[in-house]
């Protein structure tokens, strides 16, 4: 009887770890799942902080071209 029990307890103890590694690999692929959007974001942040650089410079460049046309048609 002993070995039932023991092999009862085993076989219950192995359903337990199976039960608790399913739900540590179901956390695992929420963490990467959230570790990819994270990332995506981020790239795409600095894709748009790229191009709003590129957008101030290019509006300098303009109301720099504005002045010198309004100075060169007041003269």
């Amino acid at each position: 009887m002993k070995v039932h029990r023991t092999t009862d307890e085993m076989v219950l103890l192995i359903e337990q770890h199976k039960k608790e590694i399913w739900e540590w690999k179901q956390k695992e692929s929420e963490w990467i799942k959230t570790k990819n959007l994270a990332d995506g974001y981020k790239k795409i942040i600095e894709d748009i902080s790229s191009k709003l650089i590129n957008q101030s410079k290019i509006i300098k460049q303009l109301e720099q071209e504005i002045e010198r046309l309004v100075e060169e048609k007041n003269k």
